[in-house]
């Protein structure tokens, strides 16, 4: 597998993504809370480019004893991408599709050396 140069960590702003060509693959890079994630710009639903959406932070709704919503709130540190065709949302940390955590984008490692950030593909 190779290594395929992305960019300075310190030039990356936390929220901030990257689409990067390796071959025939696309691939988004996101930072989020200082980490790097990276996934296949495929989205799995009909094709689109699923990581060049908004990002947006988990909905989550909390239920009462009664089971009874407190209303939807944004979740403090949990982020989501949206895919722009479609609206499939997937999970920052997992790539897995919000409603179905069964189906994921294909995940790629992202390594650090030094301030350098690199995709293996």
């Amino acid at each position: 597998m190779a290594e395929q140069f992305v960019g300075k960590a310190s030039e990356f702003k936390d929220g901030e993504r990257q689409i990067i060509r390796i071959g025939e693959d696309e691939i988004g890079v996101f930072r989020h809370a200082g980490e790097f994630y990276a996934y296949s710009n495929f989205c799995l639903h009909q094709g689109g480019p699923a990581c060049e959406g908004l990002t947006i932070a988990r909905v989550i709704e909390p239920l009462r004893e009664d089971k009874t919503s407190m209303g939807l709130h944004f979740h403090e540190t949990d982020m989501n991408f949206v895919c722009p065709w479609h609206g499939y949302e997937y999970d920052m940390k997992t790539g897995a599709h919000i409603a179905d955590p069964r189906v994921k984008l294909r995940k790629y490692d992202v390594v650090r050396k030094g301030d350098e950030v690199y995709v293996v593909a």
